[in-house]
């Protein structure tokens, strides 16, 4: 005998649905129009009665036409799955309380207890277990016993979404997901959860039933962050906050210390009041060497310690010249002048001393007692140029070449001479005073200039055309992203002239006139040189303000004359950062477990790529100096190479870089990094409940403190989809009572039509 589950309406008319329509509607029209007959029926009970037959007709009419039946039915339910992720990160590796089993292991132990009820459910779900390290895997409780958890970070949301999103491949769908963790996120959710994570979790459509594995009450002390610039000034006290965590250790006084690659920098108390507590200890130092430095604050290790590797943490820390000291000299007040002094005063690093002429001894003031009237003080040449220039970092003079004996620096050459030839940064901009423009015959800076005189300036306006040497040089580097420096520099403003000058044997030129020229060559607009221990820059121009004009533009995203500046004076400076061969840490700053990268950079004394060079790299313990490793190669043809050196222990680290081309020392250059003791995973050994709670919350599922639940407190969603097996129709319209239904209405509804008399 055969049974059905169950049963629904259907239409067994042989007809298409298209017909069906068609006639439906004829039919309505019909059953309207013989309404519609009657409408003047001065009897309301008469014109009511006609319509209720009328209209029982066209239904009787109906139920012919469509054929209604019975169509009986077997479905079986299909079931839907049920998730149950478990965290695999490495802090579940801490014991759920002081001398207990591992969150880990109390996970696999819940999940036997709860086999049976995932047994008794499975004719509705089908339980599947995953595990996130932070990628989802599929796992048992076996390899949740024998694979300790080691991913070193825990991305919750992420694990959540993939689950949803069907990443595990399942075709059925998702009733609910039951999420055992310790809620230590150090991903989206490490501030809470709030914002966009919290919108989409809430819309979600599933529930998410959190356990929160793991008690309080251990004991671990941990520096949970450092708080400091990237960067310092040499010579200048700079801050680090630490913050560290101390749980167990209430009344209790912590010794912090701070060390400079092993040696000890100061020490300082932290005292803890309660079992759960963070206290910030701050440093104030001041670093006396340029360059890169490995810090690491430290903390004693006390016993029964969860985690021991948490009580140290290193950071790398770059120390940069103290404010370079510039002195601007400029021959008059011009745009040039204006624009490059407010260039220097407001970058940090700049101490700037500047002087302009504003008038000389020839000109009539008109005051009557000169002397007293007037407030300016007189040029102060000899304490400048002959007692003080030593103290300056970098000398810039703009559009100057005056006679005039009260200003003029030609008595000074010498000292001008010697000062860049000593290490000294000279740079020198033109203008109407200057190269061939000058007023006095003499130019006191012919010597150290990169450029000599070529004749009258040329007062056609152009854009400035990067050399070779340009396009790759520090000082012309503009270029960020995808824009190229040759694109940041055609973008430039036209300059409105410039002075015409040539290029001395040795030196380089950077910028030019773009169809301008000089001997045969490009007319320098740019040029660069090394005297002796010193740098020395000419600008052919006093036009470079115009530069400025895009930085200021409303909405412009660049500061490219503001870049040049920077990257001029640090080229005149030596800064570190820009030398013939550049070794650079990447990153410098290595989590636990990952390899020591290192790119050298090697270019010749132009700065063009060395592409024969050899380098070697050497990773040195900053502690007690001994060699960890060495990379040799050669450098590609931009000069550039990449090593990466095994993951070496926790502590700070140097990595010094040599390279020869031709057997011949291009240079060194050196740069510290440091590995961390361990990763965000494993510095807090905490249990975030109240975020996992968030997480039940938001998405309509509950939350557990504990790994004793049951599973009929877990809220799931019924399955929904059926799977049809056999079927039977059974019509209802071919009985002989609707057709005996159907006479009469009709019958009667013409005998009541002949009595009120109509045909």
């Amino acid at each position: 005998m055969e049974s059905f589950d169950t049963w629904k309406l259907v239409s067994l008319s042989p007809l298409p649905m298209v017909a069906l329509l068609g006639l439906v509607l004829a039919l309505v029209l019909g059953v309207g129009l013989a309404c519609w007959g009657v409408r003047r029926e001065a009897t309301r009970k008469r014109r009511w009665l006609l319509w209720s037959l009328r209209v029982l007709a066209g239904l009787c009419a109906l139920f012919f036409l469509l054929e209604p039946g019975l169509r009986r039915l077997q479905v079986a339910r299909v079931k839907n799955r049920v998730a149950v992720l478990v965290d695999r990160s490495g802090s579940m590796s801490f014991p759920v309380e002081p001398r207990g089993a591992s969150r880990n292991d109390t996970v696999a132990t819940a999940l036997e207890t709860l086999a049976p009820q995932m047994k008794a459910l499975e004719d509705r779900y089908a339980f599947e277990t995953w595990a996130f390290d932070p990628e989802l895997t599929p796992i048992t409780v076996d390899g949740l016993r024998t694979e300790p958890p080691r991913a070193s970070r825990s991305d919750l949301f992420a694990a959540l979404r993939a689950i949803k999103a069907g990443d595990t491949g399942g075709a059925r769908k998702l009733s609910g997901v039951i999420l055992f963790s310790d809620g230590v996120d150090n991903a989206d959710l490490t501030g809470g959860l709030t914002g966009r994570p919290k919108q989409m979790l809430e819309q979600l459509g599933v529930p998410v039933t959190t356990v929160a594995v793991g008690k309080g009450g251990l004991t671990d002390l941990a520096i949970d962050a450092v708080k400091v610039d990237d960067f310092a000034f040499v010579r200048n006290s700079i801050s680090a906050d630490v913050e560290i965590h101390g749980r167990g250790f209430a009344d209790q006084a912590v010794q912090v210390v701070l060390k400079r690659e092993g040696q000890i920098v100061a020490t300082k108390v932290a005292q803890f009041e309660s079992n759960d507590e963070t206290q910030t200890v701050k440093f104030t130092f001041t670093p006396d060497q340029t360059g890169r430095f490995v810090y690491t604050v430290a903390v004693p290790v006390y016993p029964d310690e969860v985690v021991a590797e948490n009580n140290t943490r290193s950071f790398a820390l770059k120390v940069i010249r103290d404010r370079v000291r510039v002195l601007l000299v400029a021959g008059r007040p011009t745009w040039d002048e204006r624009f490059l002094r407010g260039v220097l005063k407001q970058d940090a690093n700049v101490e700037l001393i500047s002087f302009y002429i504003l008038r000389n001894g020839s000109d009539n003031s008109g005051a009557f007692d000169e002397p007293r009237e007037l407030s300016l003080i007189p040029f102060p040449r000899e304490e400048i140029f002959q007692k003080k220039i030593d103290t300056f970092d970098v000398v810039i003079v703009l559009n100057f070449g005056s006679e005039d004996q009260a200003v003029s620096l030609q008595s000074f050459r010498d000292d001008i001479e010697r000062y860049v030839l000593h290490g000294g940064a000279f740079a020198y901009l033109g203008g109407d005073r200057s190269f061939g423009e000058a007023q006095s015959p003499i130019n006191p800076f012919e010597k150290v200039l990169p450029v000599s005189t070529a004749g009258l300036a040329s007062l056609e306006p152009f854009v400035a055309k990067l050399t070779l040497p340009g396009l790759r040089h520090p000082i012309t580097a503009l270029g960020t992203g995808s824009v190229s420096s040759e694109a940041a520099w055609a973008a430039f403003p036209p300059v409105p002239g410039m002075n015409l000058t040539r290029a001395k044997p040795g030196a380089t030129v950077l910028l030019t006139h773009p169809t301008l020229s000089v001997d045969g060559s490009p007319a320098p607009l740019l040029t660069i040189s090394e005297l002796g221990r010193g740098r020395s820059m000419a600008i052919s121009t006093d036009g470079t303000w115009y530069w400025a004009f895009p930085s200021h533009a409303a909405g412009a995203p660049t500061r490219n004359y503001e870049r040049f500046w920077s990257n001029a004076i640090r080229w005149l400076v030596r800064d570190p950062d820009l030398t013939t061969l550049s070794v650079t840490a990447d990153p410098a700053s290595v989590e636990p477990g990952k390899p020591v990268g290192v790119v050298v950079v090697a270019r010749q004394s132009d700065y063009q790529p060395a592409p024969d060079a050899k380098v070697s790299v050497e990773l040195i313990d900053a502690d007690d100096g001994h060699l960890v490793g060495q990379h040799s190669g050669g450098v590609d043809a931009d000069g550039m190479v990449r090593f990466e050196f095994p993951p070496p222990p926790a502590g700070a680290y140097k990595l010094v870089g040599r390279a020869t081309k031709d057997d011949k020392p291009l240079g060194e250059g050196s740069d510290a990094v440091a590995v961390r003791a361990v990763g965000p995973e494993l510095a807090d050994a905490r249990v975030n409940g109240p975020l996992l709670e968030e997480i039940a919350k938001a998405t309509g599922g509950a939350f557990f403190d504990s790994t004793s639940f049951s599973l009929s407190d877990v809220p799931l969603r019924e399955p929904l989809l059926v799977e049809v097996g056999r079927s039977k129709d059974q019509p209802l319209w071919d009985r002989w009572y609707w057709l005996t239904l159907l006479c009469v209405i009709l019958g009667l509804e013409w005998a009541v039509r002949r009595r009120f008399g109509y045909i």
